[in-house]
């Protein structure tokens, strides 16, 4: 028993305090999404402790190792502003380690004592300190506020806001902006992009950068992630589909009103219904038609989907992470008849509440932002267990305890390798999410038959 102090019913309700929240925080996601720009440097405009937790948690989780930069605030830095160090810090990523671009995030420190991060870039302009051709994005992402969702989205903003420029010839592209999903997601997006023959520039872009191939070579920059030229170019696109309402969203009305490029805001292409509207949106932006590759990939989940049914119908899910994962996964789970009785996730999202009770029925236990955490989602499946629960390393105490199986899925997963390699979005990902359910299923009906009941044939 790893959690005995979690009780089935709530003691006292908490209003302020968070247990075991379901998120980190903001910089982890803004340095994630500057990880998606080719020969980025993310920095950390904060102490060196910050930066090196954020880059722990990458790491962990990718198994990659994830650089970045720290404007390492001292006691001096911390009273009288962060200023010089970050002056200093633009000089250094520039001239030792040859980035391309800096990506700056502030931390908790940096946000309270008042560092204006624009002024301070627009000095290092104005003193020369940023070599012709190169560049300098920043982000806001104190820690005590949103999550790693909002932090992400923040930086993927400032990526539109720094890049993308408007000309007079519209170019026949489409923009995919990605929320905060795995590399191999997005390489997997790209795939689809490619068999439905249409041009996209996809930022941010960490395929090829936190997957990529061992060469025997250490990289600072590998080869993976959205170009400045491309990103440049994405205000001249046909349209631009924001995969994630929260993560991609704001980075997509902004292009829209600032390029007037037009924007639809999709949920992530996870399950088959929210797949199946990724790619007819990108096949009516493009002027394509879908090819029979991909109707024969749509076809063998729905081949999975009949043939295992009289497995997945009735049973009952737990789930806990971010926003736009949960929302087609529950959609997902219910089209193959499997009832979500709780979701939970740390990130403020009441929207995402409501649209995940219309899912889930009106008995599915929903909470979203600061409170949701999962002592809370603990204590609900004390009152009531499930059959599978679904969410990172965290929720494996949990899974142990009450002696359910954990589907690890989203951020972070610091136990398991693969993630970073096999796909959750589009039909394959459909698939293998599909895969992953029914082996724990049959996995745990093996281990709990009766002698007389171990079947050699399911």
């Amino acid at each position: 028993m790893l959690l005995r102090h979690t009780t089935a019913e709530p003691k006292v309700e908490r209003e302020a305090l968070t247990i075991n929240p379901s998120k980190t925080c903001q910089p982890i996601g803004a340095m994630y999404a500057a990880l998606g720009v080719h020969r980025c440097m993310p920095h950390s405009h904060g102490s060196q402790g910050c930066c090196s937790y954020h880059r722990s948690a990458l790491t962990r989780h990718y198994k990659e190792p994830v650089v970045a930069g720290s404007s390492s605030f001292t006691e001096g830095s911390s009273v009288f502003g962060g200023q010089a160090n970050l002056l200093e810090a633009i000089t250094n990523l520039f001239s030792i380690y040859h980035a391309d671009v800096v990506a700056v995030h502030t931390t908790c420190l940096s946000e309270t004592i008042g560092d204006d991060v624009p002024q301070i870039v627009a000095k290092a302009i104005a003193e020369g300190r940023i070599p012709a051709g190169k560049h300098v994005i920043h982000a806001s992402t104190p820690s005590y506020a949103g999550s790693h969702i909002t932090g992400y989205a923040s930086m993927v903003k400032s990526m539109v806001t720094s890049f993308a420029k408007r000309t007079d010839k519209r170019l026949n592209q489409v923009n995919l902006i990605p929320g905060f999903v795995e590399p191999s997601d997005m390489a997997e997006l790209r795939r689809i992009a490619n068999a439905l023959g249409a041009k996209t520039v996809m930022f941010p872009d960490t395929s090829g950068v936190l997957n990529a191939p061992q060469t025997g070579k250490y990289e600072m920059y590998p080869k993976g992630g959205a170009t400045v030229a491309e990103m440049v170019s994405a205000g001249d696109s046909l349209g631009s589909l924001a995969l994630g309402p929260l993560a991609a969203g704001s980075a997509a009305r902004h292009l829209e009103v600032q390029c007037k490029v037009p924007a639809q805001v999709l949920e992530l292409p996870i399950g088959l219904r929210a797949t199946d509207a990724f790619v007819d949106a990108l096949r009516n932006l493009s002027g394509t038609v879908v090819p029979e590759g991909l109707m024969e990939e749509r076809g063998q989940v729905m081949d999975f989907i009949t043939d295992m049914h009289q497995y997945f119908h009735g049973k009952t899910a737990a789930l806990a992470g971010d926003p736009d994962q949960l929302l087609p996964l529950a959609q997902f789970l219910r089209d193959i008849d499997i009832e979500v009785k709780y979701a939970v996730t740390g990130t403020p999202a009441p929207k995402w509440a409501k649209q995940m009770a219309a899912i889930c029925g009106p008995k599915a236990k929903i909470k979203e932002g600061g409170g949701a955490d999962l002592f809370q989602l603990h204590q609900w499946i004390k009152q009531e267990k499930v059959d599978l629960i679904f969410g990172g390393t965290y929720c494996k105490y949990i899974a142990r305890d009450e002696d359910i199986p954990l589907l690890r899925y989203g951020f972070p997963i610091y136990d398991r390798v693969g993630h970073q390699y096999f796909p959750n979005v589009g039909y394959r990902g459909a698939l293998r999410t599909l895969e992953r359910i029914l082996n724990a299923l049959l996995d745990r009906q093996d281990r709990d038959a009766a002698e007389e009941g171990f079947e050699l044939v399911m």
